[in-house]
């Protein structure tokens, strides 16, 4: 073979290429701690209190929800008596805020069971008997409407006895 025996070492990068690289390694570690830095939540400068640090306690939560429902159940039946609603509206709107009670107070899924489903989980007998003697009759069968005063009462009871 024609040519010479020499051997030549490889071609190596200047030291511009290296700074280069330095440089834009830099700029990411850079890069990566600003965005870290801009997206953490701030910590908000609270005073001294005797209450810091302390979350609302569950009974108040319960309470509160309590009282919504009581609110609300006080409307319909005054919506009833100054005919805003007719009797069976009144009954179905009892039961929907029966319902929606149990539903946000012990996450039972109240609003979509039937009524055989709610007695076959065991729930508080309280629910069985407003849906069974109140709600269900006025919604579903035809003839008279039970009083939805009496309803009222029935879906207070359910609020303040639910456990």
């Amino acid at each position: 073979m024609p040519g010479s025996d020499e051997l030549y070492p490889p071609a190596q990068y200047g030291w511009g290429w290296m700074l280069l690289a330095f440089g834009i390694l830099a700029l990411l570690i850079a890069g990566a701690w600003l965005l870290i830095v801009l997206t953490r939540p701030r910590r908000a400068l609270s005073f001294a209190d005797e209450n810091a640090g302390q979350a609302p306690l569950v009974i108040d939560v319960l309470s509160q929800l309590r009282t919504e429902y009581l609110t609300r159940i006080q409307q319909i039946e005054t919506d009833y008596t100054e005919r805003r609603l007719s009797a069976r509206q009144a009954n179905l709107e009892l039961s929907r805020v029966v319902r929606t009670f149990v539903n946000e107070y012990s996450g039972l899924e109240a609003p979509v069971l039937a009524l055989d489903d709610l007695v076959a989980r065991g729930v508080h007998p309280a629910l069985v008997d407003a849906l069974g003697r109140h709600y269900y009759p006025s919604i579903f069968r035809p003839g008279p409407v039970i009083d939805p005063v009496a309803g009222a009462e029935a879906a207070r009871t359910v609020v303040r006895t639910w456990h």
